[in-house]
């Protein structure tokens, strides 16, 4: 597989994973209400944190799917026929 297919095979399940990760660790009580504001949304997202979860998360599951399309346990192009 090329370097670009791997590169979205990567962003994809990243996205995946960002997405899932998302709502995990949200306080959704507010102390300071503003008008205008959802009140649903958290004060602290804690957007750092998720991304670097997310990150190796996704680095983990990508190697699995590496090793599994290199040593030909999976392979898209016969999936596909």
């Amino acid at each position: 597989m090329s370097a670009t297919g791997l590169a979205i095979i990567y962003i994809i399940i990243w996205w995946i994973v960002f997405f899932a990760i998302l709502p995990i660790d949200v306080n959704r009580t507010k102390i300071v209400k503003i008008d205008g504001e959802d009140p649903g949304s958290p004060e602290n997202p804690k957007m750092v944190k998720k991304f670097l979860y997310c990150t190796g998360i996704t680095t983990v599951i990508f190697i699995i799917i590496y090793l599994l399309i290199k040593f030909e346990y999976l392979n898209l192009r016969n999936m596909i026929n």
